[in-house]
């Protein structure tokens, strides 16, 4: 499925969550698809289920997943009302990257090169 890097300062969950959302994003794991259980999924990985339990908890508080009770965890669907305050969050996160990208001496060009691989990438290549 993936794999995780032990020796990374990042913490495990953390490599999860980002692991995650990347089959999310690009619909690896489809809308209302049951994700595996925390056991089946810890025993693959080989680390605690805690960890993953965890990872879980993270990706159902920004909104990835949901769980039933008793049933498991499942893609959320995309929501159609925009989350403003997210929005806001990411387009901060952005303008800082892109400062110290053009302060590093990455081009416009480049950026834009990049900007279109990740609208493919996210399957929004036919938008403007």
């Amino acid at each position: 499925m993936f794999e995780l890097d032990i020796r990374s300062r990042q913490p495990i969950y953390e490599q999860l969550v980002e692991k995650m959302k990347e089959l999310i994003i690009h619909e690896v794991w489809k809308p209302n698809e049951q994700l595996p259980s925390v056991r089946v999924l810890a025993k693959e990985l080989t680390i605690n289920p805690n960890t993953i339990q965890k990872a879980y908890r993270e990706l159902e508080y920004q909104g990835y997943i949901y769980s039933i009770p008793g049933k498991g965890n499942f893609v959320a669907p995309q929501s159609k009302a925009i989350n403003h305050e997210k929005v806001e969050a990411v387009k901060q996160q952005l303008l800082k990257l892109l400062c110290e990208a053009f302060y590093i001496g990455i081009t416009r060009d480049d950026i834009l090169s990049l900007l279109e691989e990740a609208e493919q990438s996210a399957g929004r290549g036919d938008e403007t």
